[in-house]
C-alpha cells in the first residue's frame, strides 16, 4: 500500500493514488485506505470537493462498463482528523470489507450462469438441425445438464456460506474458496451456452457474451484474482 496519510496538527494530508476503483468520479465520498506515519493501514473519509483529490474514469473497456471504473490521485488532500475511521485500524479492516464483498460476488454470478442457462435452453429449443432441435443431441443435453448441476451446487454453497456468516462462524478461507468456485462455475456455463449458441453466442442479440466478458473481470480483478484465492 503506498498511499500516505500524514497527521499535520488537526488535519491529515492524504498523497498517492489507487486504481480500478469503482464510481470514485462521481461518488461524494470515498473511504480511502493508507498508511500513516508509524505505517499502520487506517481508513479516511474523503469528499469529493476536497482541493487535491481527482479521478479520472478509465476508458476502452469490453467489460464491466455499466460500471464506471476509475483511476484516483490524492495530491497533498488535507482532511480533518476527525475523518479518520476509529474503528477501524490495521490490514484486517480493509480485508474484513474485502470477505463482505466476496461474499455478495459468490451469490452474485449465480445469477449471471441461470441467465446463461435459460437463454441457452430456450435457443436449443428452437433451433433446428437436421431436421429437429438441437436439445434434442446428446452433446447440447450434457452442457445443460452440467450447468443445472454445477448452478445447484453453488446455490447450497452460498446459503451455507451465508448460514456461517450469520453464525459469525465464517473464515475468510472460506470465503475465498465459496467466491473462487462460484466464479469458475459462472464463467464456465458462460462459456458452454456460448457454443451451444453457436456464430449468434458472439452478438448482442443474447446476453450471454455480456456475461462471459462480465465474469472474465470478476474472475481476474473483481476482489481478487482467481489464482490468489487458491493461495488463499
Amino acid at each position: 500500500m503506498e498511499t500516505r496519510a500524514t497527521r499535520d496538527g488537526d488535519h491529515y494530508v492524504l498523497t498517492g493514488s489507487k486504481c480500478w476503483i469503482g464510481n470514485a468520479s462521481i461518488a461524494d465520498v470515498k473511504v480511502v485506505w493508507a498508511k500513516d506515519d508509524d505505517g499502520r493501514v487506517g481508513g479516511f473519509v474523503v469528499e469529493k470537493s476536497t482541493p487535491g483529490f481527482r479521478a479520472q474514469d478509465i476508458q476502452g473497456k469490453f467489460s464491466l462498463r455499466m460500471s464506471r471504473t476509475s483511476e484516483c490521485w490524492f495530491e497533498n488532500c488535507r482532511i480533518p482528523a476527525e475523518n479518520r475511521l476509529s474503528k477501524a485500524s490495521g490490514l484486517r479492516a480493509p480485508l474484513s470489507c474485502l470477505s463482505q464483498a466476496r461474499v455478495g460476488v459468490a451469490w452474485g454470478v449465480i445469477g449471471a450462469a441461470i441467465d446463461c442457462y435459460e437463454t441457452a435452453l430456450a435457443y436449443a429449443k428452437s433451433r433446428e438441425q437436421f431436421g429437429r432441435p438441437i436439445a434434442g443431441f446428446q452433446l447440447v443435453q450434457e452442457k445443460l445438464v452440467w450447468m443445472v448441476q454445477e448452478i445447484t451446487k453453488a446455490q447450497l454453497l452460498a446459503l451455507r456460506l451465508t448460514r456461517m456468516m450469520e453464525a459469525g462462524t465464517a473464515l475468510p478461507v472460506q470465503i475465498s474458496l465459496a467466491k473462487r468456485n462460484n466464479v469458475w462455475m459462472a464463467l464456465e456455463c458462460a462459456r458452454k451456452a456460448r457454443d451451444i449458441l453457436g456464430a449468434v453466442g458472439i452478438t448482442d442479440r443474447y446476453s450471454v457474451i455480456r456475461h462471459l466478458m462480465n465474469l472474465e473481470s470478476v474472475r481476474s480483478r473483481h476482489h481478487g484474482d482467481q489464482c490468489i484465492r487458491r493461495l488463499a
